[in-house]
């Protein structure tokens, strides 16, 4: 079924109306905002680091691009890309939610990271950007929290420039039944209970753990990227495919 063919959506484990889940979804990042990047390294032993790191080594972004990184929250992979553009690019981070993107320019704008960087509120569905502006799109950890992954694409296909690259980062379906068994005990058990005690808040974790296993597998991914337009479209499976970043070109 396609996210469009239905009034109703997927909140975590809940049904819920479609219009409902935006805000939803952005009542969990409001109230994680201030201690995202803290719980990001304990719940994955700092691991997010070096998938990001990966994602940036395969993005081809070079001096003089325009990128944009939706869903950037506090600015990992803008920061990266910032750096890397140079004088003569830009990078837009965009977020549907203020509270992550206030963190996101705060800590960007503390990195001494200025010049080149813009901060943008915005829908994925419906990105507020001309046709083919951008060299690279990004979207980290992200796309499982938006309510319609197909239009969401379809709009990210549209203000990429043609050669222009997307890389969805992702949390994904582990490649071994052993490792699957360990992730759930992990991220239903353990996570919300870090989630007490760091931040004061285990509904958020816990929604944040169902939202993983109710997001498509690696290989359904790839379809709705090629449904969407995308071409050339590849997976690459990292930490025993709890991760796994998906590329896919606009031809």
């Amino acid at each position: 079924m396609s996210d469009s063919d239905s009034n109703n959506t997927h909140f975590g484990y809940k049904t819920v109306e479609r219009e409902q889940k935006a805000g939803m979804v952005a009542g969990v990042f409001h109230s994680v905002a201030a201690k995202y990047d803290v719980m990001n390294d304990l719940m994955s032993a700092g691991i997010h680091r070096i998938w990001k790191r990966f994602t940036i080594e395969i993005s081809g972004v070079r001096p003089g691009h325009q990128v944009l990184d939706i869903a950037g929250g506090t600015g990992d992979l803008a920061a990266k890309f910032s750096k890397i553009v140079g004088d003569e690019g830009r990078v837009v981070l965009a977020d549907i939610n203020d509270s992550m993107l206030k963190v996101g320019r705060d800590k960007l704008t503390d990195l001494g990271l200025v010049g080149n960087i813009e901060y943008t509120q915005a829908n994925a569905e419906a990105l507020p950007f001309p046709d083919n502006t951008f060299d690279c799109i990004t979207i980290a950890f992200g796309l499982r929290n938006v309510t319609d992954k197909d239009k969401a694409l379809r709009s990210m296909l549209r203000v990429l420039k043609p050669g222009g690259r997307l890389l969805v980062l992702e949390f994904s379906k582990p490649e071994s039944e052993l490792l699957s068994k360990v992730y759930d005990n992990y991220s239903f058990k353990l996570l919300p209970k870090i989630g007490k005690l760091v931040a004061d808040d285990e509904e958020s974790y816990r929604y944040l753990a169902e939202s993983i296993r109710m997001h498509p597998d690696q290989d359904t991914l790839k379809a709705m990227m090629e449904d969407a337009g995308f071409a050339r479209c590849e997976y690459h499976n990292m930490t025993g495919g709890i991760v796994a970043v998906h590329k896919g070109l606009k031809a």
